[in-house]
């Protein structure tokens, strides 16, 4: 009869337990930290396209060196900074990760724009096909970072409602809310393009 007793008690423990948010936190958590491994690793395949397209605009727009290597140095600062997850309780890091890849952003932006000048060059297949492969990769990351902060809203608002509240502040009380992506300084104002 005891161990039926035992057993009974910890069935009804483990329904507890599972019924009542304890696991959602950790949940949460780790899916919002895979999906900042989603937004590194799209930002990571945009690093990977510039050098081919950087290559292919430089036999056509020797002229435009200045263009290009803003790119070049924009790419390798924002290679350099890294957000492991970690690190992403801490809004201070995010945001120079954030910064260095909108100045990537904006480099590519008068990359392609000075594209326009040489007709050459916009038929070039090679380019075509890097413009393309940019293009969809710049939409990736827009999903990427989409779901990333959906994920850290969605493991934030379990950090303050109830009744994951109640983990939160016991046994997950050194868990701190995820920082999310904020738009950068001067983003709804168009880039200025200059030739």
């Amino acid at each position: 009869m005891l161990r039926l007793g035992t057993v009974l008690a910890l069935i009804g423990i483990g329904l507890t337990f599972s019924a009542c948010g304890y696991n959602t936190i950790p949940t949460l958590q780790e899916q919002a930290k895979a999906r900042w491994s989603d937004v590194q690793n799209q930002y990571q395949r945009r690093a990977d396209l510039i050098p081919n397209l950087v290559a292919t605009v430089q036999g056509y727009a020797a002229q435009e060196k200045n263009v290009l290597t803003a790119v070049v140095e924009a790419r390798a600062k924002a290679t350099q900074i890294t957000v492991n997850a970690s690190d992403l309780t801490d809004p201070d890091k995010l945001k120079a990760f954030q910064d260095a890849q909108a100045q990537l952003t904006g480099a590519l932006g008068r990359l392609l724009a000075v594209s326009e000048n040489y007709p050459d060059l916009k038929s070039n297949a090679n380019f075509l096909a890097l413009q393309s492969q940019l293009e969809g990769t710049e939409n990736r990351i827009a999903v990427a970072r989409r779901d990333y902060i959906d994920a850290v809203r969605t493991y934030n608002t379990a950090l303050r409602t109830f009744p994951t509240v109640i983990w939160a502040k016991t046994a997950f009380s050194g868990e701190k809310p995820m920082a999310e992506f904020t738009a950068s300084e001067g983003s709804e104002k168009p880039p200025t393009v200059k030739f």
